[in-house]
């Protein structure tokens, strides 16, 4: 495990494959309760079936990283997009391919449509979010009770250690902010312009097709799709095989693009 200074901030990191200079890199965005150790084996797998490095990282208050002060203000996600900016330029990546999964995925979208990221090559995007929905913030609200009430705590400090309350609690209350309900990026798609896949399941109880379609029709760039039958809310966990194969030959399909 290494770390990365940020803007005064350690960030947890792990590297895998070529480095920057040799091969694009693939960089893991986590969703709103992950770290750079719930995405198990899954970057290394992907990193393997594209020939590309990666870069996976904690947030700060997620995982190994520095603590982050609470509450999260409702813009969060746009101050991430400018941390992944200035990570990627310290991490000398040249040509990033942006992986976020969850509120990973809407901080991909906010640094690309934004045009934070350089040389960036594609971003493939699993269950994003564009704007608050009524299902997903139900299911945020019920989240609570079960952290409250069941092993979810015991099962996240595995993960997240010292950070385990601040990150679950500055998590679902930023979600519940009733000001959050207005959130809304799909002012940044239009600046999306490169290669994009979008992988949501059937049944995810976090957000709906709605979003997928919101990215299909104000990108502009190419838009790809998957909808993963009987599958919630992480399919690269859920049918890790399917949409492994799905992401490496999406990712391969960007790169022939330079032959």
């Amino acid at each position: 495990m290494e770390f990365l200074q940020v803007g005064g901030t350690r960030l947890e990191c792990r590297w895998i494959g070529p480095a920057p200079d040799q091969a694009p890199t693939i960089v893991f965005l986590h969703e709103g309760l992950g770290s750079v150790s719930t995405w198990r084996d899954f970057p290394d797998a992907l990193a393997a079936a594209t020939g590309c490095g990666a870069l996976v990282y904690s947030r700060a208050g997620y995982g190994r990283s520095d603590p982050v002060p609470l509450p999260r203000p409702v813009r969060f996600m746009h101050d991430e997009a400018a941390v992944l900016r200035d990570l990627l330029r310290k991490a000398q990546i040249r040509e990033p391919i942006l992986l976020g999964h969850s509120d990973g995925a809407s901080i991909a979208l906010i640094a690309a449509g934004s045009g934070f990221i350089p040389g960036l090559r594609a971003l493939v995007l699993e269950a994003p979010h564009v704007f608050a929905e009524p299902c997903g913030l139900e299911s945020i609200t019920g989240i609570a009770d079960v952290y409250r009430t069941t092993n979810l705590r015991e099962r996240l400090a595995r993960h997240h250690g010292a950070n385990t309350d601040a990150a679950f609690w500055g998590w679902n209350r930023v979600w519940l902010d009733p000001d959050f309900r207005a959130w809304n990026i799909e002012d940044v798609l239009p600046g999306v312009a490169v290669p994009t896949l979008v992988v949501q399941g059937e049944d995810d109880e976090y957000g709906s097709w709605a979003h997928v379609e919101s990215i299909q029709g104000r990108s502009s760039g190419l838009v790809e799709t998957l909808l993963v039958p009987r599958c919630g809310h992480a399919p690269h966990a859920e049918h890790r095989d399917p949409v492994l194969q799905a992401m490496a030959r999406f990712i391969r399909s960007t790169l022939d693009l330079d032959e």
